[in-house]
């Protein structure tokens, strides 16, 4: 196996991982926002105020994005497993 093809496989699986927490991370980032505003608004300054709405939001967006998420993955290490043998032998 080349130095390249390690650093392509590396990429791919950094770029697979960015692919598949964005989801989550857009979802905690946009309600957490918007607890940010709210607590502005109201003069409400409680640091667990903003723990809860972005577990429970987390939690929707692991279960509507979940299977895309676990396809990705699951055709990403078919892939690198069906190569397996010319990983070996190069």
């Amino acid at each position: 196996m080349t130095t390249d093809v390690v650093v392509d496989i590396t990429k791919q699986t950094l770029f697979l991982i960015i692919k598949t927490a964005l989801p989550m991370l857009l979802v905690s980032l946009c309600v957490g926002l918007a607890v940010s505003i709210f607590q502005t608004v109201t003069s409400i300054q409680e640091q667990t105020l903003t723990f809860v709405p972005k577990v429970l939001s987390i939690f929707f967006a692991i279960i509507i994005f979940g299977n895309w998420i676990m396809t990705s993955i699951v055709e990403f290490m078919t892939e690198l497993w069906s190569s397996f043998n010319y990983y070996v032998h190069s």
